[in-house]
């Protein structure tokens, strides 16, 4: 019975949550602009979380000669749909090898879908209109986030410990667009942690962040 009682005991403590904390990533620029439409995705103890409930509602809309959302995050294994609200048609290709595909010529109120089953990077192009750029990043963990207008990204329920935080976006001046940092979170409660960048200029005439 004694030996019962202990086996459920350890049982009982790898069953509990781990302790967590919460997290909010500031991103700004030298001169403290936020910096919107930049992706944190964070890695607790270095490796990738278990990726969240794949959605249906993903979208990257066309309207008034531009995409929308400019940078979109979704997780592996997303279906993104492309409608058109446009009344010019849209060409819409990327040639990533993330996730290569082109969607010939269609019509306002016609839509098209991709599916995306690679982690990365995947830019966005209009054959017809070369003013159309976005980006969707396909994220390989669960922590996963786009800035808001003031540059926050707000995490809750990390694993306390250390984490690795990576933060990317299309104009940051770094190799392959991204910035690296290790933060240490707390078994309970919250720590801030900004993250100045540095920009490049944003193609012109392309909506910038």
């Amino acid at each position: 019975m004694r030996a019962l009682r202990s086996a459920l005991g350890v049982l009982a403590l790898a069953a509990s949550p781990a302790a967590a904390g919460d997290l909010v990533v500031q991103v700004r620029t030298a001169g403290g602009a936020g910096v919107a439409n930049a992706v944190v995705t964070l890695y607790p103890g270095g490796r990738p979380s278990p990726p969240g409930v794949v959605r249906s509602d993903y979208q990257i809309a066309q309207r008034d000669l531009q995409f929308s959302p400019f940078v979109l995050v979704v997780p592996i294994g997303a279906q993104v749909s492309f409608p058109n609200f446009d009344d010019v048609r849209h060409h819409v290709y990327s040639f990533s090898p993330v996730r290569r595909f082109e969607l010939r010529l269609y019509a306002r109120e016609q839509t098209r879908s991709v599916r995306f089953d690679r982690a990365g990077i995947v830019p966005l192009g209009c054959n017809i209109h070369d003013n159309m750029i976005a980006f969707i990043d396909v994220v390989d963990t669960g922590f996963a986030t786009r800035t808001d207008n003031g540059g926050r990204a707000s995490f809750t329920a990390i694993p306390g410990g250390p984490v690795l935080v990576r933060v990317w976006h299309p104009w940051l001046r770094a190799p392959a667009n991204q910035l690296e940092l290790r933060v240490a979170v707390p078994d309970h409660g919250a720590v801030a942690q900004a993250v100045p960048v540095n920009l490049r200029p944003p193609p012109r005439p392309v909506r910038s962040y």
